[in-house]
């Protein structure tokens, strides 16, 4: 067998990850199985099955290629960070070639092969050993990841998963939660899995796009860096959370460490910063018209003393003033109640946790809060086009999940879809259409959280269709067992289901590539539409853009990633935005990945970020918090 090429000098971000851990009183954890040791086929439509992907590759280097360098003379924006105190959180792997299979001749998906390389892969979000704890979030190592580049594909064994998940999981719920896949403004947003309107996919015009997108390909879709934000300092080893970005007509918003700062689009200057008690938890995805969002935050900044202070702080954010309108926190009796996510529908901001759920009006009213005396619990939210809870009835050992259209005013149940006993988490994917990540049957064991999707008609609650969506040959990710909208590597729109296929061999040498595929949510069944990433390139879908897709082709090692837009029907893509393939952007851009960062595209304008700051490894690696790209 052929040996792939040395690691390239840059490796992914690391953050949190995805996987339930083994059930155990009360945190509600099921069992891993051990996932299906078979690749994706390009021979057949897919068959029922479960499993969950692994991440996919970085960028293959080909032999001796010199270290790219941090760019050089590129503006910088101001700095304003400067808490010490960290959060140590699990952090994503790097990530290694994937599973492969020699080219082929396209075709549907669905009939599993052997895949050629053998070397195990830590799961998504693993702990380990190898890094000093910091304090700021419960005490745990950090794993040693594998080198891109290096052969890589199966997964651990289950008893390795049931034991590492299951660490994850616990400071998950500790800590309330650590959500990663941000996002901007509707159009704006990555994996915008709430502005899917189930419409037609518009009419084809003469450049593969369609009429209902607002994205239009520049004359000269190549793109320059505009700024770099750089990474806090962070001390004592610790990981601490800094997840939460999103774009509005005036400024592109970050979440530092206990703060949240407004940058120009184009500059990177900063605009406003808002200081926060401590550092955010969670934030939600969504923005209303008038560019307000919500966060969850720690009331202190952690010390070694008392390293974690809770999520109990809700805050309305005002992205164009750059102002926290107010501050919230529930009660169940005399204790503050602790959330593990939020989210927006219209003017509701909902927040779920294992205590139940509550709900305010932007004005601050408080709409509904938990029931103590409830034997069901809504554990989380997902929002945008509507708000769908995901409610927990009945014990332990006997749970259910109840998806229930709710309204976002009153609280009142419009409809209730009450998924299979045995099923404990799922992932609200969209809201409108109604569709539903969960692992069926604790089949998954890579950590991706998905076996099937579940579209839902959510006038009526009764299941339209299931699709199975086995993790061997299908990338997409969510979390689900606090975080119920941290999905991403998906979108849905046009009534379609769009998910990235696994990584295999491209062409060339050394190559990798995928592609996306759409299924039907009506039918459940593939439409035959198609995307390829093109030799070299992987495909991630960020959101839709009305009838159009966008998506991210990560770049191989001697070319910039590429933003484009798949028309909703012919799928023809159209280039949006080009990088730069010099050495030393593409060693920035490639520093983050549609896996383990935050992405938003929108009006020729490239934001990517990372979700965790911690504490450099030497005092010569350049890192940066942000990093905008834009064209013209």
């Amino acid at each position: 067998m052929t040996q792939p090429p040395p690691p390239p000098p840059q490796q992914p971000p690391q953050g949190g990850g995805f996987g339930p851990p083994p059930e155990q009183p009360p945190e509600d954890q099921p069992p891993q199985t051990p996932p299906p040791a078979a690749g994706p086929n390009l021979g057949k439509a897919p068959e029922p099955g479960y499993g969950y992907p692994q991440a996919p590759s970085t960028p293959q280097t080909p032999p001796q290629t010199p270290a790219p360098s941090a760019p050089q003379n590129l503006p910088q924006p101001p700095q304003g960070y400067g808490y010490p105190q960290g959060a140590p959180a699990p952090q994503p792997p790097q990530a290694p070639p994937g599973y492969g299979y020699p080219g082929q001749q396209p075709g549907p998906y669905g009939q599993p092969q052997q895949a050629p390389y053998g070397q195990p892969q830590p799961p998504y979000g693993q702990p380990g050993y190898g890094q000093q704890p910091g304090y700021g979030y419960p005490q745990q190592t950090m794993p040693h990841q594998p080198q891109a580049g290096q052969p890589g594909g199966k997964k651990l064994n289950t008893q390795l998963l049931i034991i590492v998940a299951a660490v994850v999981a616990i400071a998950l719920i500790i800590t309330g939660g650590v959500w990663y896949a941000s996002s901007g403004k509707d159009e704006g947003r990555e994996n915008d899995t709430a502005g899917q309107t189930g419409g037609t996919g518009g009419t084809d015009d003469d450049n593969g796009g369609t009429t209902s997108g607002k994205e239009k390909a520049p004359s000269d879709p190549s793109a320059k860096v505009l700024f770099q934000v750089p990474a806090p300092e962070v001390k004592n080893d610790s990981t601490v959370v800094v997840s939460g970005s999103w774009l509005t007509d005036k400024a592109y918003v970050k979440s530092g460490i206990a703060q949240i700062v407004g940058y120009d689009r184009d500059k990177g200057s900063a605009l406003w910063k808002l200081p926060l008690a401590g550092p955010v938890c969670q934030a939600s995805r969504h923005v209303t018209d008038d560019n307000l969002t919500a966060v969850l935050y720690q009331p202190a900044m952690p010390t070694k003393a008392d390293p974690s202070h809770g999520c109990s702080q809700i805050a309305l954010i005002d992205l164009d003033a750059g102002k926290r309108l107010w501050t919230k926190t529930v009660k169940s009796g005399d204790q503050l109640v602790n959330f593990d996510n939020i989210t927006l529908s219209g003017k509701t901001i909902a927040v779920g946790s294992t205590s139940g759920g509550a709900a305010f009006d932007v004005s601050g009213k408080q709409l509904w809060s938990p029931k103590p005396t409830d034997s069901c619990y809504d554990a989380g939210y997902g929002g945008g086009d509507k708000l769908v809870a995901v409610r927990k009835c009945g014990p332990y050992d006997q749970r259910q999940l109840h998806i229930q259209t709710i309204d976002p005013k009153s609280g009142k149940v419009i409809s209730e879809y009450k998924m299979t006993e045995g099923i404990e988490y799922a992932s609200i994917v969209s809201t409108n259409p109604l569709v539903v990540a969960a692992d069926v049957g604790d089949s998954a064991g890579d950590g991706s959280g998905i076996s099937d999707f579940f579209s839902i008609d959510s006038k009526t609650g009764k299941l339209r269709t299931r699709i199975s969506a086995p993790g061997e040959q299908f990338a997409a990710r969510c979390e689900g067992i606090t975080r119920v909208e941290a999905c991403n590597l998906l979108a849905v729109g046009n009534d379609r289901l769009y998910l990235p296929t696994e990584e295999h061999d491209g062409t060339g040498k050394y190559s990798q590539t995928n592609e996306i595929v759409a299924f039907d949510l009506a039918t459940g069944k593939q439409t035959g539409q198609r995307a390829d990433a093109g030799d070299g390139y992987t495909i991630s879908p960020l959101r839709m853009d009305g009838g159009n897709l966008i998506a991210y082709k990560r770049p191989p090692y001697d070319k910039g990633g590429q933003v484009v837009s798949i028309a909703g029907n012919s799928f023809k893509e159209t280039t949006l935005l080009q990088n730069p393939a010099t050495d030393s952007v593409r060693d920035v851009e490639t520093s983050m990945s549609p896996e383990y960062s935050e992405f938003l595209y929108a009006d020729g304008h490239l934001y990517m970020s990372k979700v965790y700051a911690s504490k450099r490894s030497t005092v010569r690696d350049k890192e940066y918090l942000a990093v905008g790209f834009g064209t013209g």
